[in-house]
């Protein structure tokens, strides 16, 4: 019998390990087959064929007043993240009740009840309850990066969807970056850059993983205790 629970555990613990190592290795620094971040290519252009002896034809990607800034499928952007947000939150509850209900004694055949000269019959109910609350959260944030997307889909309205990452990895510990969101071509400066506020749908993401990250972060009996689903 004891051997048995002895295989059933060793089962179990090379199970979870797997399960471990999968979670690693498929963390947001692997790239996924699907993964909606993958560099889009660009779209190639046929340009019809049309002998009138003009030098620029239509469907040309060059024209004698564009600038060099992202306008089509598979071009370039950078983005400028400019990010800072600030909230705070304050409250508090205070609640105070006090009751207090007199019985008179009753009588009976017109005299008190009473035993040693006291009341018996004589009742007085006094209830009080209190309350008091208060809470205070505050958040600061601020996020100060350059990264460079691609165009992935240009709108009927010539507005840009543009998406794109970057990886970092120094001394055992990786960063990364993912942006996505939509930009007007009006918003884009002439050295090819936009800023992160003037994009719509603003996705940005920034996290990290290895050693460090690890060190950090709280494992997963630490996190039940820290719950809602804790009980106590």
């Amino acid at each position: 019998m004891n051997n048995y629970i002895t295989k059933v555990t060793v089962n179990i613990l090379f199970i979870v390990s797997l399960l471990l190592q999968s979670a690693c290795v498929d963390g947001p620094l692997f790239r996924k087959k699907s993964d909606p971040y993958a560099p889009t290519k660009p779209q190639e252009v046929e340009i019809p064929k049309v002998s009138n002896g003009a030098i620029y034809q239509q469907g040309m990607t060059v024209g004698l007043f564009d600038n060099r800034t992202a306008r089509l499928v598979g071009d370039i952007l950078t983005i400028d993240l400019v990010e800072t947000a600030n909230s705070s939150s304050n409250s508090s509850t205070t609640t105070k009740k006090e009751n207090s209900v007199d019985i008179p004694s009753p009588t009976v055949a017109g005299d008190k009840v009473t035993k040693e000269g006291r009341d018996i019959l004589k009742n007085q109910v006094e209830a009080g309850r209190d309350f008091s609350g208060s809470g205070n959260s505050s958040q600061t944030h601020t996020l100060n990066a350059k990264i460079t997307v691609i165009v992935a889909e240009v709108l009927p309205n010539r507005n840009m969807l543009v998406k794109g990452q970057k990886l970092l990895t120094l001394n055992q510990a990786s960063e990364y970056i993912r942006f996505s969101g939509i930009v007007r071509p009006e918003d884009i400066r002439p050295d090819n850059t936009v800023l992160s506020s003037r994009v719509a749908d603003a996705n940005i993401i920034y996290g990290d993983s290895g050693v460090l990250s690890s060190a950090n972060t709280m494992g997963p009996l630490g996190k039940f205790f820290q719950s809602k689903a804790y009980p106590f």
